[in-house]
């Protein structure tokens, strides 16, 4: 019986709470492999039902040799994701997302295990051309076409999920893996100046975690081997969002790997792209955080 789901980075912020939503939404028992390079105990979900591991996805037949037969689906969420640190630490963005995955793939090939893959918006814009611009970016790319052959060669099923800047209550706000919320949050509650990336006017479609988690959910209920983009539909340039903290701001320089904007796309080749809705307003957050932060 198949009564096992498995989730690479599930002490990171969005696979803690995957993690939690899983325990409420299912009956499955969950294990969670994560290396802890970004990944803390404290976003632990305390449940008899889940089994933390502290390990590297490389190791992925190792550690989950004898829970093989019993596993339904990896939601496989534990590759390195961010751009501009991708250059500083190019050895470790590939470890990560080029053999781990390939390990994770390859497992779940063997053992005829579904995988919901988190892919990133950083390859779509420019008509794919995004993909050029950073490690992170191409090896990201890279793993969804393999994916993508793999299932059309051997019907491996899978479901593809779009993620656009997800913020939310838990997100990382400290050293080089910090999200662009989560440092304007710490900067704002330290009362410093909001460092902004030049020029400023590079857009970006930004999406709450519940409302993530939720469309995770949907594409996996869903089972139909599809692609889907998680986001809100408004876009804000970085600027403007950091201007909504009312705090003064400090530009910063311009950082290797940025595009110009977030894209939206209908298919890549012949693949149609659904378009999962992220409703919570980004402006909401941001003045519901800066009340709790003054009361």
């Amino acid at each position: 019986m198949k009564n096992f789901l498995i989730i690479t980075g599930g002490a990171g912020f969005v696979g803690s709470n995957l993690i939690n939503y899983l325990i409420h939404k299912t009956k499955y028992n969950l294990i969670s492999i994560d290396n802890y390079s970004t990944g803390s105990k404290k976003n632990h979900v305390a449940s008899k039902r889940v089994q933390y591991i502290r390990s590297d996805t490389n190791k992925i037949f190792e550690i989950l040799r004898l829970y093989k037969n019993k596993i339904h689906t990896i939601f496989h969420f534990g590759e390195y994701a961010r751009i501009h640190q991708s250059f500083n630490d190019t050895k470790g963005c590939f470890d990560s997302n080029l053999s781990g995955t390939s390990k994770v793939f390859s497992f779940c090939l063997e053992n005829k295990i579904k995988i919901v893959y988190s892919a990133t918006s950083a390859t779509l814009g420019n008509k794919g051309e995004d993909k050029n611009l950073s490690p992170y970016a191409l090896t990201k790319s890279n793993n969804l076409n393999i994916l993508i052959q793999m299932h059309n060669w051997f019907n491996l099923s899978y479901e593809v999920l779009y993620f656009y800047n997800v913020y939310g209550e838990g997100q990382i706000k400290d050293g080089p893996m910090a999200t662009v919320i989560g440092i304007f949050e710490k900067q704002f509650t330290k009362n410093e100046y909001l460092t902004v990336v030049k020029p400023g006017d590079q857009s970006r479609k930004f999406t709450y975690i519940k409302d993530t988690i939720e469309g995770c959910f949907y594409a996996w209920k869903r089972n139909k081997n599809s692609h889907y983009s998680l986001s809100n539909l408004k876009s804000y340039n970085i600027l403007t969002v950091a201007k909504m903290f009312d705090k003064k701001i400090k530009f910063i320089g311009k950082r290797k790997g940025e595009r110009n904007k977030s894209s939206i796309i209908n298919k890549i080749g012949n693949i149609k792209i659904y378009k999962y809705e992220c409703k919570s307003e980004l402006s909401a957050y941001i003045k519901n955080f800066k009340r709790k932060i003054k009361s």
